[in-house]
């Protein structure tokens, strides 16, 4: 999956999530498929498509399987196990290894095809961002995910969606005039009297600008009533997430050789 979308030269601060981390430039790649350099970036761009700002969680589910886990991380866990099982029976099926490391260009390019497929990228999604999604129908990536969730075009809407709510409350949270009026205040407050205004102001005078702009308080109150707003919103996509999430997790476990989490692991 690959997504496109137009930055802001704006020396802001990152707005940070509740846990504390920024939610700015947050992409994650997956150590599972091997190859050389070229491949290893279209990895990470592909996983990226939960991109942009980070992701939203969205409570688990409890389909009625006792070979399914509780808790949100044991189910993560063991989709992407599930997942990770069916795109190396694809790969074996085009005679690669997903841990193998191509090197010779023609190997790496067939190696490419028949994980993310070729051609034009028949799915796409943008955002209210702005920021526009895109991924192939084909290729093992493609099976692997279309055999979990059944589903794949409206599973990749709703998963882009989904993982993307944090990055269009943020959105809001940006053209909201009461952040707007503490964004100034907090320019103001970074830049040396008589001197143009720093493009990377030192961490400690942004920090003490943040609570004394009352910036820090603006985004906290704003955060939380427009995650609200947009889950709301979204609340068709959401409902699908869960419906096809759900049933993934029903087939995962029903497949033979995956690992499954130990039941009931959360993250600590």
């Amino acid at each position: 999956m690959v997504a496109s979308h137009s930055g802001s030269d704006h020396p802001e601060p990152p707005i940070r999530s509740s846990t504390g981390r920024s939610d700015q430039g947050r992409s994650k790649g997956d150590p599972m498929f091997r190859s050389t350099a070229r491949t290893r970036h279209a990895l990470v761009t592909a996983a990226a498509a939960l991109l942009l700002s980070g992701c939203t969680s969205v409570s688990a589910g409890a389909p009625a399987d006792p070979r399914v886990p509780t808790g949100a991380a044991a189910q993560d866990a063991l989709l992407k196990a599930a997942e990770h099982r069916l795109v190396a029976d694809c790969m074996k099926g085009h005679g690669l290894s997903p841990t193998s490391r191509p090197r010779a260009p023609d190997e790496d390019r067939a190696f490419r095809a028949a994980l993310f497929g070729t051609g034009p990228r028949e799915l796409s999604v943008t955002l209210s961002t702005g920021a526009t999604v895109t991924a192939h129908e084909d290729g093992c990536l493609a099976d692997a995910r279309r055999r979990l969730y059944g589903d794949q075009r409206r599973w990749f809407r709703a998963q882009v969606v989904v993982d993307n709510l944090r990055a269009e409350a943020q959105a809001r949270i940006r053209a909201d005039p009461a952040h707007r009026a503490a964004l100034e205040r907090w320019t103001r407050c970074v830049t040396p009297r008589g001197a143009p205004r720093p493009d990377r102001p030192d961490p400690a005078v942004a920090a003490r600008c943040s609570r004394e702009s009352g910036l820090d308080q603006v985004r906290a109150r704003l955060e939380a009533a427009e995650l609200v707003t947009v889950r709301a919103l979204r609340r068709d996509e959401l409902t699908t997430y869960r419906q096809l999430r759900d049933r993934a997790l029903l087939r995962a476990a029903e497949l033979p050789a995956t690992v499954h989490p130990q039941k009931g692991t959360t993250p600590s």
